[in-house]
């Protein structure tokens, strides 16, 4: 392995219910050493099934996973890799001190209980018991706990689902300060701001598959495109050639209108002036909207596209995992 590179995954598959359920399909992508990826996709997309497989808590039904040039599991056991999890793994009636100094003498070797006490901000709960803190101290735990062992890599599967927007301030300013000492971060969230504002690559994931890869400038230089939609009556003039159109989608029959007397179509554009300049003087189009896309557009048009090539070639559809 490169040894500018931490974790490697190629073509990896997982399968359930004895092959019935594909929840990834032919996944492969690798991190460097000091990124923070943010992998993204709906429910069922595969994120969690991801996290597993680089933890080392499932196999692959095929393909390979290296952390470090190792297996997942024994980068596990090296102290390589921390991960805070969506559920499970507090005991309710022990404190948090009681919890720390627990887990912490699981370690060889550990950081002091003092300065991962800091870093996630959990002075004034030491004394608290687990069951009595709130979801986003518990998750603050949960990233103390990531740090005992000071690993190269740290894994955030949902970490601030259920923090209120003051918490996911400051957990994201723990974990950014984190990265700065050079700290790869991979993290799933349905938060798209969280996307654009900590990470410096997206991967999003779509019925088990990566639809997209890109640095995050790159996504958000897509997402600062405008979207104008448009009806047109009867037969539609041909746009996707128009310079200034990035992509077209063709909508289902306008609101109010009967099936296929009108058709609606969105347009992605850099330049919507020329473009709306265009299609109000040479084009009979109505019912005009204009509104900046964001990420979220970005990921709904390329989940869009995923299903109908899917549609197109059903032999290769997938199965919604976990």
């Amino acid at each position: 392995m490169n040894p500018d590179v931490i974790l490697e995954f190629s073509n990896i598959t997982k399968q359930f219910s004895k092959g019935q359920v594909t929840a990834l399909d032919d996944v492969s992508a690798t991190v460097r050493r000091g990124e923070v990826v943010a992998i993204l996709g709906e429910n069922g997309a595969g994120k969690t099934t991801l996290i597993d497989l680089i933890l080392g808590l499932t196999t692959p039904t095929a393909g390979r996973i290296e952390v470090n040039g190792q297996s997942s599991r024994n980068a596990v056991n090296a102290q390589q890799v921390g991960a805070i999890l969506q559920t499970g793994g507090l005991l309710p009636d022990v404190t948090v001190e009681d919890t720390l100094k627990m887990i912490a003498s699981g370690y060889s070797e550990h950081v002091a209980l003092a300065d991962v006490v800091k870093q996630a901000r959990l002075e004034p709960l030491l004394k608290r018991k687990v069951g009595k803190c709130s979801g986003g101290e518990q998750q603050r735990l949960k990233f103390a706990l990531a740090l005992l062992g000071d690993p190269e890599l740290i894994m955030l599967d949902e970490p601030t689902a259920g923090m209120d927007p003051s918490a996911r301030r400051n957990f994201w300013a723990d974990i950014h300060a984190r990265a700065e000492r050079g700290t790869t971060v991979l993290f799933t969230t349905h938060y798209m701001d969280e996307a654009e504002d900590f990470s410096k690559r997206i991967i999003m994931l779509h019925k088990g598959r990566i639809m997209a890869d890109l640095d995050t400038p790159s996504m958000l230089a897509l997402s600062k495109s405008v979207l104008v939609e448009a009806n047109f009556p009867g037969a539609a003039p041909e746009l996707s050639e128009r310079t200034e159109v990035d992509e077209v989608t063709w909508l289902s029959s306008a609101a109010g209108e009967p099936a296929g007397t009108s058709r609606r179509v969105r347009l992605r554009t850099r330049d919507s002036d020329s473009l709306l300049r265009h299609l109000v003087t040479e084009t009979d189009a109505t019912d005009f909207t204009v509104q900046r896309a964001k990420l979220d557009d970005i990921f709904i048009s390329m989940q869009r596209d995923a299903d109908v090539a899917a549609d197109a070639t059903p032999d290769v559809a997938v199965a919604a995992g976990n």
